[in-house]
């Protein structure tokens, strides 16, 4: 058996998971991992001030490990042309690293990779300028939710835990993501199961908006929703009606609590690349969307064991529906 390590999506639901009472066992089990993989990692980046496990301080020590790791290795220029030439459709390195892998091409790892980048910058060349660019969120201690409080919705702990095992296709996490104008925006929807990303452009900033152009995304793909998952933005309230036209339920997670929706966090993160922070929307079609959905859901993707989200949907598709 080939030991994988634990993603940072992994992590954000074990950090969920954890919170919900659920034993290591458990976890490993909802994760399809062995309980000791699960043991050691809640032993190698546990805090060491309180003893809680925090996933983004979990996954930056894991960062930092990798990082002082050193492997030398020599590629020839026909592996380096192949590898500049992923880079140049908007792969990361590790997406390229697991798909040579994958197509028994080349065995190269993606800290390899990023050293080969910025030996690149530095020689004035320009394969950064693929990378994504991370961004900065603003930490918030001690607050709490400041926007409008919606009576009856249901909190993401009723959902059932057959979401959090990512085997079922059909369980989505949704999201609004704004231009410089502040209401120039798109929603983003992710399936948790496979990765699939579908974008849609907004005209503006409102529950209308939003609603109408969601139900019209997923009437154009019957069957393919049972549950969405939102935050607490007051665009989401309106979201009996989605339940009642769209047929899914809809589940609202923790105010502040980006990890309960961490495949939705992290895809935005993706679509930032297109669409960067900062920048009007404005113009933004919905071809535009499209194309850009296009392009992720043709990305490798590690936590598929670099299968693109197009792959694997078709797969849980086929397995749902027993075609």
């Amino acid at each position: 058996m080939v030991y994988h390590q634990i993603t940072s999506e992994e992590r954000y639901t074990l950090g969920v998971l954890r919170q919900q009472g659920f034993s290591d066992a458990e976890m490993a089990r909802a994760l399809g991992r062995h309980r000791s993989t699960i043991g050691r990692e809640f032993r190698r980046n546990h805090s060491l001030f309180d003893g809680a496990y925090r996933p983004s301080i979990a996954q930056e020590r894991t960062n930092g490990r990798r990082s002082r790791s050193r492997r030398n290795s020599h590629f020839t220029t026909s592996d380096w042309k192949m590898i500049e030439s992923r880079l140049r459709q908007d792969l990361s390195p590790e997406q390229i690293s697991g798909r040579l892998r994958r197509e028994e091409l080349l065995e190269i790892s993606h800290e390899t990779i990023y050293t080969h980048v910025w030996r690149d910058k530095k020689n004035r060349g320009t394969l950064f300028q693929h990378l994504r660019q991370p961004t900065k969120r603003r930490k918030r201690y001690g607050t709490y939710e400041k926007r409008g409080h919606l009576p009856g919705k249901r909190h993401i702990s009723e959902r059932p835990s057959v979401v959090e095992l990512r085997r079922e296709f059909g369980h989505w996490e949704i999201d609004t993501m704004h231009g410089k104008l502040g209401t120039d925006c798109v929603v983003t929807l992710v399936e948790r199961a496979s990765g699939y990303t579908i974008i849609g452009k907004l005209p503006d900033y409102t529950m209308t908006a939003l609603n109408e152009r969601v139900l019209k995304l997923m009437r154009s793909h019957p069957r393919w929703f049972k549950t969405i998952t939102a935050d607490n933005g007051t665009e989401f309230h309106g979201y009996r009606l989605l339940e009642d036209a769209g047929g899914a339920i809809i589940y609202f997670a923790t105010p502040y609590h980006s990890w309960e929706r961490g495949t939705n966090e992290n895809t935005n993160g993706l679509i930032r690349q297109y669409l960067p922070k900062g920048k009007s929307m404005e113009a933004v079609t919905q071809a535009r969307c499209n194309a850009i959905a296009l392009k992720l859901n043709s990305r490798p993707r590690k936590r598929y064991d670099f299968m693109t989200p197009i792959e694997r949907m078709d797969e849980l598709i086929k397995r749902r529906f027993k075609l």
